[in-house]
């Protein structure tokens, strides 16, 4: 996957700036889809960025952009408002069109979600939106700064601190989301919807997904974002919404299938013993596959991944873990022992070879630690143990295989 800089006009002629986030080159012809931040935030905020490369690891590539006055881009907060945020989404929307192809999925987080509902319907190009924890009107910002209210009336504007950060609020901001507080747009939304909220959103009350739901016609779906914050400043919380979306969206996009259809999760045709793994990125997501399974392998973002799998290592453990416990299930049910749970822990390690006299360097170590539920005697338990050395994958670790490597 590449990022691209992008830069655009907005229509008072401000340079907004972009990056454009895109799909593997072998993915094939790419749908293009636009993020729109929250209401303060910017481009880069972490959710953003884990949520486009999850899409764009699966054929959707992503402009996410900072909004008039924030982040890289030109213009004065002060002077921007909702309306002016519809306006950039169009303008980014332009771009895209000018450039590489019209965008198809619209993708809002916080208010963006109630921006991008508004401009889904001037850019004929649409066919899919999806809210993030966003409000079903624009006047719901309006909680942010209630107790300034009367001193921006009065004064005109007033110095508001907003997430730790002091923004500079107009009245012009006032009395344009005033003009935004009806859900026309929703109802009238010529696109398939998804909506996704946490019911624990202390920033904008889930009652808001609810409102947004029943506003909108077919087709539409709900996804509850279970214990994630406003935010969705946790990995997993992010990832999951990219992976949920990008499949959900892949029905209405039209995405096309690669030449090589390992890439879009499709299952290849493989022998009964035989696995597969390809590249879906040019850093460290793959895609794995047997003859009737897939899953994915990923290092975490601190290594450069993008931690949408297991490592090679945590892979190896679990198969390990895995074999250990069907083979102790396996002796257990034969010997009509009482085993109510079976748990294996795993922990990889290099160690220094203390107990070899001649060794000066460090030897790789698994630590194996099983526990039990059930009324079982000592002598079982050890019985237990005996067995967990024989299951199959130990005894091909212990055996030093011979791994053959051959050009095809």
């Amino acid at each position: 996957m590449a990022k691209i800089k992008l830069e655009f006009e907005n229509d008072a002629g401000e340079i907004l700036a972009g990056l454009l986030e895109t799909p593997p080159e072998n993915i094939g012809a790419a749908r293009y889809a636009i993020f729109a931040h929250c209401f303060t935030c910017g481009k880069d905020i972490a959710a953003a960025s884990r949520i486009s490369r999850a899409l764009a690891a699966r054929g959707i590539a992503v402009l996410r952009f900072d909004f008039t006055g924030l982040g890289s881009s030109d213009g004065d907060f002060a002077n921007s408002n909702f309306s002016s945020n519809v306006q950039d989404l169009i303008a980014a929307a332009a771009k895209l069109k000018a450039d590489y192809a019209a965008p198809q999925l619209l993708i809002g987080h916080s208010l963006g979600g109630a921006a991008v509902l508004a401009a889904a319907q001037q850019i004929e190009s649409i066919r899919a939106v999806a809210t993030i924890g966003s409000p079903a009107t624009a006047k719901h910002v309006e909680h942010l700064f209630e107790d300034d209210v009367n001193l921006i009336e009065e004064q005109g504007e007033a110095s508001i601190n907003i997430g730790g950060r002091q923004f500079l609020i107009k009245k012009q901001m006032l009395d344009d989301i005033n003009h935004y507080n009806s859900t026309a747009a929703i109802k009238n939304l010529n696109a398939a919807l998804i909506v996704f909220h946490s019911p624990i959103d202390n920033i904008v009350s889930i009652d808001q997904a609810a409102e947004i739901y029943q506003a909108a016609r077919h087709p539409k779906s709900f996804i509850s974002l279970d214990d994630a914050d406003h935010l969705l400043s946790k990995a997993k919380d992010a990832n999951y919404v990219g992976i949920t979306l990008a499949a959900w969206a892949g029905r209405y996009l039209e995405i096309d299938e690669p030449d090589d259809a390992t890439r879009t999760g499709e299952q290849p045709a493989l022998a009964a013993g035989e696995v597969l793994v390809t590249e879906l990125d040019k850093k460290f997501l793959r895609g794995m596959f047997s003859d009737s399974h897939q899953l994915l392998a990923d290092e975490p973002e601190k290594y450069g991944g993008t931690n949408l799998g297991p490592t090679p290592y945590d892979l190896l453990l679990m198969s390990l873990g895995a074999c250990t416990s069907m083979t102790l299930r396996m002796y257990a049910n034969r010997k009509k022992m009482a085993v109510e749970d079976i748990e294996v822990k795993l922990v990889h390690e290099r160690v220094h070879a203390e107990d070899c006299v001649e060794c000066n360097d460090n030897i790789e170590r698994i630590t194996r630690s099983i526990s039990f539920k059930g009324d079982l005697s000592d002598e079982q338990k050890a019985s237990l143990m005996a067995i967990a050395d024989k299951c199959p994958v130990h005894r091909t670790l212990e055996n030093n295989p011979q791994i053959v490597s051959e050009l095809v």
